[in-house]
């Protein structure tokens, strides 16, 4: 029996069969224990974007480690790494003046989203204005704020009540948003939360118009705008820095994690508008929120060197132009009698729809017989976000153990 309790699984099926260890990996692969070699088709978790084994990012965060792994960033402390790095997002920040708040991770920023949504009101004298609305489908991490307002059912089942005001509206309809607004009341109601593209729900585009039109809803009804950008960030939307660049969106709060560092090491960031970031700079008025480990000085350097990387070999030009070639080589599997739906088109994503959602997992493990690894996201959507770096050679091989594995 075997030490280790893995996040969403079967612990049964994992004792049984072992685990899938992965030991190393270059550019767009991975190798396991026994030296086998797969295309990594999902970049670890969807982040990493630059692509694995860069030196580049080990040797930043070498050097940064031994001369100061970390320091609180509570109170007036920090670090100087921190601070540039700081600098650095806000000014490819998709708002102007962005004030950014460094967390452990995408779960950690979205609850401080949350919690900064509801204080931004309380200070805006309108405390009457928590609740916090989602969209069916959606993730939004794990924590007790993001499984709240996520739209997916099993992750809510078996803990109870897990956060009040809260509610869900249909993820493709800007008319479920407006609806809720009539039923409620727009002063009851603190920040509308939003993934651009939806990720881990199964990877489903927006509608065409459907970010506007929210963003719109939002901003007359005056409400929060959170993008949710922890798949989206960092070039993985296609061409941009951000989706909320991208379509335009000015969030009021945007969350991200992932691909700040590539997975190298865990950091995220919140974005505040300077709307939001106002009522806590002015002087006497304290957001008592914060992480041991938000900022890490480390995990900074690994960013830093991330971003360096990213724009010195134009990945974000790369990314979008894999937007192109996953829709070219995927689109095609649609027509296989095991698949109901191709979604791409939009961002470094892709999903190939199972026509029966249950066989995900031994689609899985059909992906690893072809030298892919894999996961099948929401119901049944086999996931495709690759490394920007992968070749357009390796995308059709892709493409192809796919079909393979389809059979």
């Amino acid at each position: 029996m075997g030490a280790l309790w893995h996040g969403f699984a079967d612990m049964g099926a994992v004792e049984r069969r072992g685990a899938f260890a992965v030991a190393r990996g270059e550019g767009a692969y991975i190798w396991d224990e026994a030296g086998r070699r797969y295309l990594d088709a999902t970049a670890g978790l969807w982040f990493t974007n630059v692509g694995h084994g860069r030196r580049e990012i080990a040797d930043a965060v070498a050097q940064q480690l031994s001369t100061l792994a970390h320091y609180s960033n509570f109170g007036d402390l920090t670090s100087p790494v921190t601070q540039r790095l700081a600098e650095r997002l806000a000014e490819i920040a998709p708002v102007p003046g962005s004030k950014i708040m460094f967390t452990s991770g995408g779960s950690d920023s979205v609850d401080t989203a949350a919690k900064l949504a509801r204080r931004y009101w309380q200070e805006a004298g309108r405390p009457d204005k928590t609740l916090l609305v989602g969209r069916s489908n959606a993730y939004h991490g794990m924590h007790i704020a993001g499984t709240a307002l996520a739209g997916i059912p099993v992750n809510h089942d078996g803990y109870g009540s897990l956060m009040s005001d809260t509610r869900t509206v249909d993820f493709d309809r800007a008319a479920a948003l407006t609806a809720l607004i009539d039923e409620v009341g727009a002063e009851r109601i603190a920040a509308f939360f939003c993934e651009p593209i939806i990720g881990a729900g199964g990877i489903y585009p927006p509608p065409e118009g459907y970010l506007a039109e929210v963003r719109r809803i939002c901003r007359e009804n005056d409400i929060l705008f959170v993008a949710d950008e922890v798949v989206t960030g960092f070039g993985r939307i296609g061409g941009a820095w951000f989706a909320s660049s991208r379509f335009g969106l000015e969030p009021d709060l945007m969350t991200t994690a992932k691909g700040l560092t590539s997975g190298y090491l865990p950091m995220g960031a919140v974005f505040a508008a300077p709307r939001v970031a106002e009522p806590f700079f002015g002087g006497g008025v304290w957001f008592r929120h914060g992480y041991t480990y938000g900022g890490h000085a480390g995990a900074a350097a690994a960013a830093m060197a991330n971003l360096d990387i990213i724009e010195a070999e134009n990945l974000l030009d790369a990314s979008k132009n894999l937007e192109a070639l996953l829709h070219e080589h995927l689109a095609p599997l649609a027509a296989h009698p095991r698949v109901s739906e191709v979604r791409s088109g939009l961002g470094a994503v892709a999903a190939v729809q199972l026509a029966d959602p249950s066989e995900g997992p031994a689609m899985v493990d059909a992906l690893r017989a072809e030298g892919v690894s894999g996961r099948a996201a929401g119901q049944g959507a086999l996931q495709i976000s690759p490394a920007f770096v992968i070749t357009g050679e390796q995308v059709a091989e892709l493409a192809a153990a796919i079909g393979r594995a389809l059979g």
